[in-house]
């Protein structure tokens, strides 16, 4: 046995948008395991919004990637050495061990998922119907308790986990109002996913569309983003109203969090307050292979259609996440390794 890993560790703390140099590419040499042991050969890199935040030291709900450690992410890959009576070599896991080609890991790992066999692409386990698909899920059944008939607006509408938000309130019976930035990404909400109007942020008009397209207000606010359009959409929000705040993805890199405009300040200076908490989708840990099942059913029944923007080479995954936090990718944002 003989296997090369590249890792990508975390080399220094950004101040702002991370640098390359926020990082360092090495090789590890694995040479052997050990019982209840397995190795996985990763073939997709998940990168997500919420990574951003882990590179910082400070209090946060989760805690912070070590100085020296694999940068932190969540892979799909193929387990190539088995000493496990759990997994056996040819199995797809999920396991969440960072920024690596090559996993070792004892199989009582609590982040390893085995992927079921479908017809599913393995990479659509790292978004549509892995974290950032049930991270809709529970986000906007659980805490945004959706009615027939309500208004929701959800923001970052194209991305990984607004969309999948949107395509489930429609099932409820909703009225759905997206925001995306730039007119293509508008298009594919409309078109493709289906919602039943989008709005771009970034145009001069924002405000004005939005409230056109909310002629009956709001009454669910699925927080992406934060800034500028919770400011828009907050005026808007209706008596009994609930915003569920997945993230907020445009203050990531703020020097000091306590002075930028965090959803939590906007809410706070409301006269009428809305329902409205930060959650983390493993609240549900117990639930997530039901909620996997459940989107798998609904991506085959073609009820959630999703994107994805696969990058080729681990080596570009530091770009990957400069494109995740400055909104260039399309739908979920995934490296093929």
């Amino acid at each position: 046995m003989n296997y090369t890993n590249r890792r990508f560790l975390l080399n220094k703390r950004p101040l702002n948008m991370p640098t390359d140099d926020c990082w360092k590419l090495d090789e590890q040499q694995i040479n052997s395991i050990i019982n209840n042991e397995i190795l996985i050969q990763v073939r997709y890199l998940s990168i997500d919004p919420y990574m951003r935040g882990r590179m910082n030291d400070g209090l946060s709900y989760a805690a912070p990637a070590k100085i020296g450690d694999p940068m932190t992410g969540e892979t799909v890959g193929e387990v190539v050495e088995s000493k496990s009576d759990l997994y056996k070599k040819g199995d797809i896991v999920c396991v969440h061990k960072g920024w690596q080609t090559y996993i070792k890991t004892k199989d009582t790992d609590p982040t390893i998922y085995k992927v079921p066999t479908s017809n599913i692409p393995m990479s659509a386990y790292l978004g549509v119907i892995g974290m950032p698909g049930r991270t809709a899920y529970f986000g906007l059944n659980r805490v945004g308790k959706p009615k027939k008939g309500e208004t929701i607006v959800v923001s970052a509408a194209s991305g990984a986990v607004g969309s999948v938000v949107g395509q489930l309130a429609l099932m409820h019976g909703c009225k759905v109002i997206g925001i995306a930035g730039g007119p293509d990404k508008c298009k594919y909400v409309k078109d493709t996913l289906r919602f039943s109007d989008c709005i771009d942020y970034k145009s001069e008009s924002f405000e004005t569309e939005l409230i056109s397209s909310c002629s009956e207000g709001v009454d669910i606010y699925f927080e992406n983003v934060g800034g500028p359009v919770t400011k828009a959409v907050v005026n808007l929000l209706n008596k009994n109203a609930r915003v569920p705040i997945c993230g907020f993805i445009s203050q990531y890199n703020e020097k000091n969090m306590i002075e930028a405009d965090t959803p939590f300040k906007i809410l706070s200076k409301l006269k009428y307050k809305p329902k409205h908490r930060f959650f983390v989708v493993t609240e549900w840990m117990d639930e997530w292979a039901n909620a996997t099942k459940i989107l798998s059913e609904y991506i085959n029944n073609d009820q959630i259609r999703y994107e994805e923007t696969i990058i080729d080479g681990f080596e570009n995954a530091p770009e990957a996440l400069r494109n995740v936090l400055t909104g260039k990718n399309f739908g979920k944002q995934i490296i093929k390794v």
